[in-house]
């Protein structure tokens, strides 16, 4: 349970709270299923801070200083988080649901099993994040930085990566059905058995190309996928489904399409130098 006389000098205000923060650097804060509920938060200084089951829907945190905080079964939900610092936080199984972390730092931090449903991570720091199993269904992740970070079996259905890097990702298993990838960075990601069926991966005019080059793609689901001026070269596609997908001038440049199935794809001016397509299949035009 949360520490009282800690909770009592929080609502005496955050520039309070932070100056004995300052002067008690080696006391951990102790909020373990404190109620929070809507408290003006923003600047505080909570790193470390034990913040598990607490509930902080609807606070506002911008800005906040949660580095290395424990916030694992935290509500976190409508809450306003931007700018925020959570490098190396614990948020296992939070519910971030409809949460604005717009520009805020999470390197390293772990999502597992996360609910952050319609979240918005718009221009977000998450390099090397873990986002295992995490529910994004429905968010807003534009320009944000994903590389390197474990989005092992999570559901990213829908989710707008515009222009974000999700270069050396760990995507297997990922829900990226008709998520917006156009322009994202997927390079040496992995991506194996990952549904991206009607995803886009390309602008209509396409000016925003994605890239995709030495990716793992092997038995993923492209059904429908639009990626019609992707940068594909020496990808690994290898019993991909690419069924009706568009790839009229995709860069496919020794890539591996072994065994794919390209029945209905688009390939009409698709660079296919060095390509493999043992055991390929598409049906007659």
């Amino acid at each position: 349970m949360a520490n009282d006389e800690h909770v009592a000098l929080l609502k005496k205000g955050v520039a309070a709270w932070n100056e004995w923060r300052a002067e008690n650097p080696n006391i951990r804060p102790n909020f373990n299923e404190a109620n929070l509920h809507e408290a003006n938060l923003s600047g505080v200084n909570l790193n470390e801070a034990d913040l598990i089951r607490a509930n902080l829907s609807a606070a506002n945190l911008s800005a906040a200083l949660l580095s290395r905080a424990f916030l694992a079964g935290a509500d976190l939900s409508d809450a306003d988080l931007s700018d925020a610092h959570l490098i190396d936080a614990h948020l296992i199984e939070a519910d971030l649901s409809r949460a604005n972390l717009s520009g805020a730092k999470l390197d390293g931090a772990n999502l597992y099993n996360a609910n952050l449903d319609w979240v918005k991570l718009g221009g977000a720091h998450l390099s090397r994040a873990k986002l295992t199993r995490a529910n994004l269904n429905g968010g807003e992740a534009r320009r944000s930085d994903l590389s390197g970070a474990n989005l092992n079996g999570a559901n990213l259905n829908g989710v707008d990566l515009h222009e974000a890097n999700l270069s050396e990702a760990d995507l297997t298993g990922a829900n990226l059905s008709e998520a917006n990838l156009s322009g994202a960075n997927l390079s040496e990601a992995n991506l194996s058995r990952t549904d991206l069926s009607r995803a886009k991966l390309t602008l209509s005019d396409g000016s925003r190309i994605a890239w995709l080059d030495k990716a793992l793609l092997r038995e993923a689901n492209l059904t429908g996928a639009n990626l019609g001026t992707a940068l594909l070269r020496e990808a690994d596609l290898t019993g991909a489904n690419l069924g009706t997908a568009l790839l009229g001038e995709a860069d496919l440049t020794g890539a591996n399409l072994s065994k794919a199935d390209l029945g209905g794809a688009n390939l009409a001016r698709a660079k296919l130098i060095d390509a493999r397509l043992i055991g390929a299949h598409r049906c007659a035009p």
